[in-house]
């Protein structure tokens, strides 16, 4: 079918009373460009869900017209939504055709009947609240397609290619081929299928006759073979196209086709992960479908460069936690050579929100399960799939049941992956392992350190805990139904249940940021450990200060709570942080990866001075800062962390050793140094004995303070997917970034582009995306440039105390 985007010419506003609407209330419409995130440019309340970022609920419809077609009769008219967050309805010609509860799922609904000549309404309601543990966003957030073709077509999304059989002299490439006839007659025509390499030359071919009845469909099946293939790597992402080529009578009906890998994957508990027959480490990250400032719009160039920088900072899989993931992102994926565990659901029958998604499990799961894997089966990227996150039902009886189910499911559609599900041993342990915690948190505290006997802190007590043959026993089963068994936050159970089960093949689904030191040796000596997902590789929105580190005391008392009061909006335990800036625990991570020689420098904020974290959740990291701009804290103490893989570590500063410190494996890859700071330069240097391995210099901002506006790029498409990303930092004349001197920015663009979004990485404050201006974080903030059509687009900045800066971007037209 002929496929459109639908992107442009939406309207959208907060939902009203169909009675209210009568009466001429309600405000007024807004034009919008898809995708688009009703809730981001929205007042945040501190009486809303810290798990949504202090975002409170809404419901918002949307409206479009279309024109319909002149002979309706003789045409197949679809609506293709990859994704309504959430409850979606959507009407036609105030007929209501479709409603799917799930935000994240993929559905057509066929829509000619309804259409008649000239303009014809379509309307989607969304709504979203207390139904999410994380930012939402809301509405139109995936793209929109109109579908149209004749009545007898190819089935949309209805291409889908394996590649069972490969070696250096060729591949099989089977190739199925849905066929759909929703004529009177009896259709007789001839399927063509053909395989094109990315010059566009035909490399595998075949044909076959298909009969459909009237109403119905058929599959239609060719085994194809393309000679010497080029397979699909990591460093070599290489992608063909499947052609289907539908005719009659020497005209062509209908034309369709999918871009796929050739590829191999194989998983056991001997030899691990490999690929193409090679051994692969997952090192990987657990993401958030939202994109920091953008919310949760799934911008095709947003995700594109988050994949960049995961894959620059060492990461070569991502977890779509908890959702299946975009179709944009998925085809990041594919070209940048990221592999991708794709995951269904955050619950099943049970519910972890008042709203959420267990209300409707039971009617919906099977096809939210299928529109996954439709979305998911011809991206080389995607190597397993989740069928859950963290369940709380899922250790019952009942659960173990829908796990198989679900299982089942997903390899009746798609044979070619690999099926696990992220378990998290304190909610399978339930109220056994709960006594135990109560137990251990009454032990008397240690007489030395003051704290309980079994565990340090609640999270090291939380690792010891998993460790109670509670956890194997209700585990066992869920596991049996599974190709790989996903652990959250049971890294401690590794070299145990590699002992007690040689065949079970595991992977850390989750983890956190500080477990890497411990975890990844354990995983490079364990064959059946295949790999770990931290949370997070990016920073998200929602679950607001999960990995805060507060030093001092508040009020009088350490503030314990999970989530951090307003106006906290980011989860701040990511890696990189939303505007997409690495923070130090993503270069700890590649050193321990083994992927990084010289060392890292990280400076404690010397506002903290000396004082210990009142709170730090297993999800945080000491407040860092890669930087030795600190003028307002001559002579004061500060606390200096190197990261590095070798034996020792020596700090020099202005020249003069610190001393050295031992590094690497056995000190989990971390050196600590306290010393009065001085303007001046600050060196690490990394030994291996008498060796140098590796140095890193950190050199303090000179007294001059200017504006410094950086594109991404220069040249952007005009197309609703394209973003140009325009950083902005406050830096000396030598481009050393002012961390303590943050002021305020403002941006204006002339020219055919849009400020789409503004902020910083701060993860504390009430400043919206939606707007104009911003205040640095750490010297640092970033723009959104969205095109609005051909040309030079100029951008104006203005900081506070700055000269104004001003750059050009040009947007052209495609192809």
């Amino acid at each position: 079918m002929r496929r459109r985007l639908l992107d442009d010419g939406w309207e959208v506003r907060p939902k009203v009373h169909v009675f209210a609407e009568l009466q001429g209330a309600g405000e007024p419409w807004v034009p919008v460009t898809l995708p688009h995130d009703a809730m981001i440019g929205t007042d945040r309340s501190p009486s809303a869900p810290p798990a949504n970022a202090f975002y409170p609920a809404g419901a918002w419809e949307y409206r479009r017209t279309l024109t319909g077609p002149t002979n309706e009769h003789d045409q197949r008219v679809v609506l293709d939504f990859e994704g309504v967050y959430r409850d979606a309805v959507v009407s036609v010609n105030g007929s209501v055709v479709a409603r799917r509860p799930y935000g994240y799922s993929r559905f057509r609904v066929a829509i000619d009947h309804l259409l008649r000549p000239g303009d014809n309404e379509v309307r989607v309601d969304a709504r979203a609240g207390d139904d999410s543990r994380w930012y939402s966003g809301a509405g139109l957030h995936r793209d929109v397609w109109l579908l149209t073709g004749g009545l007898v077509h190819l089935a949309p999304a209805g291409v889908s290619v394996r590649t069972p059989e490969i070696d250096d002299d060729g591949c099989v490439v089977e190739v199925s081929v849905s066929v759909e006839n929703t004529s009177t007659r009896t259709s007789r025509a001839v399927l063509r299928v053909e395989v094109l390499d990315t010059e566009g030359a035909v490399v595998g071919r075949g044909e076959a006759p298909v009969t459909v009845f009237a109403g119905g469909s058929e599959v239609v099946r060719r085994t194809l073979f393309v000679p010497s293939p080029r397979r699909w790597r990591l460093d070599d992402p290489y992608l063909y196209t499947c052609r289907a080529t539908l005719v009659d009578g020497g005209q062509t009906i209908d034309t369709d086709g999918a871009t796929f890998g050739i590829r191999s994957i194989a998983l056991d508990s001997r030899r691990g992960l490999r690929i193409n027959d090679e051994p692969v480490l997952l090192r990987g990250a657990c993401v958030h479908s939202d994109n920091g400032p953008l919310g949760a719009a799934a911008f095709g160039r947003a995700d594109e460069r988050r994949v960049e920088g995961l894959k620059a900072a060492g990461f070569n899989a991502i977890r779509s936690a908890h959702n299946p993931m975009s179709r944009v992102m998925l085809d990041a994926c594919d070209r940048l050579g990221m592999l991708v565990m794709d995951e269904t659901f955050d619950m099943w029958a049970m519910a972890k929100s008042e709203n959420d998604y267990a209300r409707h499990f039971d009617e919906w799961w099977e096809a939210d399960v299928e529109a996954m894997v439709a979305n998911s089966q011809n991206h080389p990227s995607v190597v397993m799939y989740s069928i859950g996150n963290e369940i709380p039902d899922g250790s019952t009886d009942t659960g173990v049941q829908i796990g198989r189910a679900l299982a089942d499911k997903v390899r009746s559609l798609d044979d070619s992956r690999y099926v696990t599900q992220a378990v998290t041993g304190l909610l399978v342990g339930g109220a056994e392992l709960f006594a135990e915690l109560a137990q251990a948190m009454a032990a008397p505290p240690d007489a030395e350190t003051g704290v309980n006997t079994a565990a340090s802190s609640l999270g090291e007590l939380m690792l010891n805990l998993v460790l109670s043959p509670v956890v194997d026993r209700k585990t066992v089963e869920t596991f049996a139904a599974l190709d790989a068994a996903g652990y959250n936050y049971m890294e401690t159970r590794y070299t145990l249940d590699a002992e007690a089960h040689p065949d079970l093949v595991i992977i850390g689904t989750e983890t956190h940021p500080a477990a890497i030191a411990t975890a990844w040796p354990l995983i490079e000596q364990l064959p059946n450990v295949i790999g770990e997902f931290v949370w997070t590789g990016w920073d998200y929105l929602g679950e607001v200060g999960i990995g805060r580190s507060d030093h001092g005391v508040r009020n009088g008392e350490s503030p314990t709570a999970f989530h951090g009061d307003y106006p906290w909006r980011a989860a701040w335990c990511g890696d990189i942080d939303i505007t997409g800036h690495r923070r130090p625990q993503s270069y700890f991570r590649e050193i321990v990866f083994g992927l990084r020689a010289d060392p890292y420098l990280a400076v404690l904020r010397p506002s903290h001075a000396l004082r210990p974290n009142s709170h730090q959740s297993p999800w945080s990291w000491n407040d860092v800062v890669s930087s030795w701009s600190w003028p307002d804290h001559i002579g004061d103490d500060v606390l200096v962390e190197v990261y590095a893989a070798a034996a020792e570590v020596e700090l020099l500063l202005n020249g003069r050793s610190l001393g050295r410190q031992p590094a690497g494996v056995a000190h989990k890859y971390r050196a600590t140094f306290q010393t009065a700071y001085e303007p001046g330069e600050l060196v690490a240097v990394a030994w291996n004995g008498t060796d140098e391995i590796g140095r890193t210099l950190l050199r303090s901002a000179g007294e001059q303070t200017r504006l410094v506006v950086r594109a991404d790029r220069e040249v952007i498409a005009v197309d609703h997917h394209d973003l140009c990303f325009v950083e902005f930092e406050l830096a000396d004349e030598a481009g050393i970034v002012h961390v303590a001197s943050d002021r305020h920015i403002e941006v204006s663009i002339d020219g055919p582009g849009v400020l789409q979004a503004i902020g910083s990485a701060a993860p504390v404050s009430d400043e919206p995306f939606v707007g104009t201006g911003c205040t640095t974080y750490d010297g640092r903030a970033l723009g959104v440039v969205r095109p609005t059509g051909s040309g030079a687009i100029t951008i104006t900045v203005t900081a506070t105390g700055c000269e104004s800066e001003a750059i050009v971007i040009t947007a052209i037209e495609p192809g």
